[in-house]
């Protein structure tokens, strides 16, 4: 098990909590930084702005424009990151554009030097990942990979061989974003993926409600809360996001 996988609490639901990167700048994700960690996150995930963020919905999208707008660069945020001495450990999701851009061995240890713990990258594909996997191996860093409701048996199996960290179940068709409603397979799903896999399962991708969360206590390894936290800091501040951390911890933990 690597400091990733061994981020969520045997025995409960952990909490995964996302933050857009540099939105609106700098300063103002290191306050937001430090008051998921003090909420209870066992888990932080941090966006990478990028202009075409795929897998996001308008919601992060916003956010990385705005962080973009505000001069956020992915060598100066993970500059601020490195300042940061944050409990729980840092979980990066970002686009293979940079990536390839700054280059594999260059991406991984400047996340070294930040002190991150994991990379999520959704649109690098199984069949391409396995020479940044080895070159986030040799800094330490787990390659964390996604698996969406559309993915067949013999495909999920062989991701889940790969994984690292934790394995990030996406747990509808689509972009990120709040959803009224859970998929009604979504525990069956879960357990097949649980069974599987050799590190924690996490969900995301929908949820947003401390009910949400409460409803997959016990089912998934952990949930991802992302549009819903990006969406609140915005409208209501640190203050706003600390009360919302504060209740999905507190849904989790019973």
């Amino acid at each position: 098990m690597s400091r990733l996988s061994d981020a969520f609490p045997r025995g409960r639901t952990g909490l995964v909590c996302y933050a857009m990167g540099g939105d609106p700048t700098l300063a103002a994700t290191e306050e937001l930084l430090r008051a998921i960690d003090g909420e209870g996150a066992d888990v932080i995930e941090i966006g990478l702005p990028f202009s075409d963020p795929i897998a996001d919905g308008p919601t992060l999208q916003a956010a990385a424009t705005r962080a973009l707008r505000g001069g956020t660069t992915l060598a100066r945020l993970l500059e601020a990151v490195e300042r940061l001495r944050l409990r729980a450990p840092l979980v990066v999701m970002g686009y293979m554009n940079p990536v390839e851009s700054m280059g594999n061995r260059a991406f991984a240890r400047a996340l070294s030097r930040a002190r991150i713990a994991g990379a999520i990258v959704p649109d690098l594909p199984l069949e391409e990942s396995a020479p940044l996997r080895a070159d986030l191996a040799e800094e330490g860093i787990d390659l964390v990979p996604l698996i969406a409701p559309t993915t067949g048996p013999e495909r999920a199996a062989a991701i889940a061989r790969e994984a690292r960290g934790f394995l990030y179940y996406v747990s509808v068709t689509g972009v990120t974003g709040a959803r009224a409603e859970l998929p009604p397979d979504l525990t069956a799903r879960l357990r097949e993926l649980r069974a599987l896999s050799p590190v924690p399962v996490a969900v995301g991708f929908g949820i947003s409600r401390p009910e949400q969360a409460a409803a997959l206590r016990g089912i998934a390894d952990g949930v991802v809360v992302g549009s819903a936290l990006v969406a609140t800091h915005h409208q209501q501040g640190v203050r706003g996001a600390a009360e919302l951390v504060r209740s999905l911890r507190a849904a989790l933990d019973g």
